[in-house]
């Protein structure tokens, strides 16, 4: 056996710091890798030594594995940790690893290639007699839809499409390539019959160099947004005992029949009694710390012992009570759940969970990675305990300078079918109407902005100081301030009290850039923390963290865009230009093609007429709102 004492983890944000806090549980020095865009992040600095990778790109940082080796030799690290994504499943890096002389912490780069291939890994499967979902790409008839066409080389969602319509089917299979070449570096997609009524369930195994294989337990993973899973929960409510027993057997077998090593996940479709083999991550999860937090095991010390060579001893312990974790992403579910980015401003969770965090405030959200900020991780005694749990701490959290997808998972949480955990893949889709389009908000919070905004700048005045903060000097006009997405709010008196239609004001305590305002509606009095930043003011009330920006009094006309203008959703990279000035479009026609964190995003025409003003170029990084093109329409 060996003994590890220097690790070089060659992942970013929360994963580093995971497998860094476990390293310094056991005594083990933590080696960075980093790139240009992430220098002031948190993993960076909570490394014990850090090692630049020039460039920002993953293509250019994360993903070169002879830059990755090289770090380890000049840090002195004598191990390699992959995290997930990026190299974690690449068998030739493992090889490399390995070559130089280094402890590769995962499994056998035999084992990683047999399941790399999702098409080579259900042949095995089938041949260790772990049943399976299959179809012949050539040979698709009307009778096997709906489809679902997936990248063979990757996960996460990306490479994946749902094909209702035969017809559907040539288009959806060269977007599918195009993603999966641009995530994964492999087009190679497959098609497979599509269940929308099954869950997706998932058991982490445990596999040592003296032929144990734990089954450590299950996890459901059903529900899923474009095939990302956004709620993961440990063990899988509501599973017979048939399909239980089913599951932990065949990943036992799925395991065995590779010759497996360390952690790894062998993921399921369950319908009813029934399972079939979906594929196997030859790598820790994003999800794992639900199997941590009920069994009571670190997978990362886990990782690291059997690398060392170490036997699993003993047995899997029991699950204790449950767990729920939810992903909390910076995007904005009400643009389409598009990414967002910014520098975080505030970031604070309660106590009552375990935190998977990627930032803390000063943090830079690029358009380099993946949009996920943080791992919101619940356990409690029982299933209701700890959905009760996490939705209020989702509700308590502050997070401010990313637009997140918050309320939308406390939504989703407090949904009749997840509280009674009736899951299946597809629930989200079909609820989501109901679930996310009746979200009105706290009507107080702009006015709790308001009335601060107008305290603070009266006490900050440098003239005409002694003026009350809420005099109008027109009673016919009252002042107004108006933020974006939201009426004006008119506040103030002739007697220069802060006063608003509809509420009390009870009192408005004010500090450095921020404060505290208390209204009262119908005997009920709401508390109000509000902070003003250049261009935004945060406001964090009893229903969660909202950020609001000022619609300013007088705009520049220079700032006005023209009519027809395409603007980019996020910042973003141009992966595609479909179009040329001059040419005809119709409405919904592609104009271009963005990629950030990882996922293409098309731009269509608004409506029939003619490209004008393009501004963009492939390749080109574009910020939110810049111009990308003009559509003029066409006089009849």
């Amino acid at each position: 056996m060996s003994t590890i004492r220097k690790v070089l983890v060659a992942n970013r944000g929360e994963i580093a710091r995971r497998v860094f806090r476990t390293c310094r549980e056991l005594g083990i020095e933590t080696v960075a890798v980093f790139s240009d865009a992430d220098a002031g992040m948190p993993f960076v600095a909570e490394a014990d030594v850090a090692v630049r990778l020039p460039g920002s790109a993953p293509s250019d940082t994360y993903l070169r594995g002879d830059l990755v080796i090289e770090a380890a030799r000049r840090s002195g690290a004598d191990a390699i940790h992959p995290g997930y994504g990026f190299l974690s499943e690449n068998a030739e890096f493992a090889r490399d690893v390995e070559a130089a002389g280094l402890t590769w912490i995962g499994p056998s780069p035999e084992s990683i290639d047999q399941m790399g291939s999702k098409i080579r890994a259900k042949e095995i499967m089938a041949a260790a007699d772990v049943p399976i979902l299959s179809v012949d790409v050539d040979a698709v008839s009307e009778s096997d839809l709906p489809l679902l066409v997936k990248a063979s080389a990757g996960g996460g969602g990306r490479g994946m499409r749902v094909v209702e319509r035969l017809e559907e089917l040539p288009g959806e299979l060269e977007k599918a390539r195009a993603e999966a070449a641009s995530a994964f570096g492999d087009g190679t997609v497959f098609v497979e019959p599509y269940l929308p009524r099954a869950r997706h369930v998932e058991v982490q195994v445990l596999a040592d160099t003296h032929g144990t294989v734990w089954a450590v337990g299950d996890r459901d993973c059903s529900i899923q947004r474009r095939h990302q899973k956004v709620v993961e929960e440990a063990p899988a409510p509501n599973l017979s005992e048939t399909a239980r027993t089913t599951l932990h057997a065949a990943a036992r077998q799925a395991a065995e029949a590779v010759a497996y090593r360390g952690a790894g996940t062998v993921e399921f479709l369950v319908d009813g009694d029934r399972v079939f083999f979906l594929e196997m991550n030859t790598r820790l999860q994003v999800e794992h710390p639900v199997t941590e937090e009920v069994h009571g095991i670190d997978l990362v010390a886990a990782q690291i012992a059997i690398a060392e060579g170490q036997p699993l001893t003993g047995e899997v312990s029991a699950p204790r009570g449950h767990a729920i974790e939810v992903r909390l992403y910076a995007e904005d579910p009400a643009d389409d759940w598009s990414p967002q980015t910014g520098t975080i401003r505030a970031f604070e969770l309660p106590d009552s969970v375990r935190v998977d965090s990627a930032v803390e405030v000063g943090s830079v959200v690029g358009i380099h990675y993946d949009a996920m900020i943080a791992k919101v991780i619940a356990h409690g005694p029982d299933r209701g305990t700890a959905l009760r749990t996490l939705v209020d701490a989702l509700r308590r959290s502050r997070v401010h300078g990313v637009t997140t997808n918050a309320a939308a998972l406390r939504q989703i949480l407090e949904a009749k079918q997840v509280r009674e955990a009736d899951l299946w893949t597809s629930m989200l889709e079909e609820n989501a109407d109901e679930w996310f389009g009746d979200e009105a908000g706290d009507p107080l919070v702009p006015v709790a902005a308001a009335l601060a905004e107008a305290s603070l700048a009266a006490t900050s005045a440098r003239v005409l100081s002694r003026i009350p903060a809420g005099f109008r000097n027109v009673p016919s006009q009252p002042l107004t301030r108006e933020y974006e997405g939201h009426p004006a709010v008119a506040y103030g008196s002739r007697q220069g009290r802060l006063a608003v239609d509809g509420a009390t004001v009870v009192s408005i305590e004010t500090g450095d850039a921020s404060a505290e305002v208390l209204l009262e509606v119908d005997g009920v009095t709401r508390r109000y923390l509000v902070a003003v930043t250049d261009g935004h003011v945060d406001v964090d009330g009893p229903e969660g963290s909202t950020s609001l920006t000022p619609v300013p009094r007088f705009v520049d006309p220079a700032d006005v865009v023209a009519e027809g203008s395409l603007l980019a959703p996020m910042p973003a990279a141009v992966t595609a230009v479909k179009v040329a000035d001059g040419d005809r479009v119709a409405k919904g026609d592609p104009v271009v093609v963005l990629e950030a964190m990882k996922m293409q995003h098309t731009i269509s025409a608004p409506s029939d007429g003619v490209v004008s003003g393009l501004a963009v170029s492939v390749g080109q990084q574009v910020e939110a709102g810049a111009v990308l093109a003009v559509i003029e329409e066409e006089s009849e």
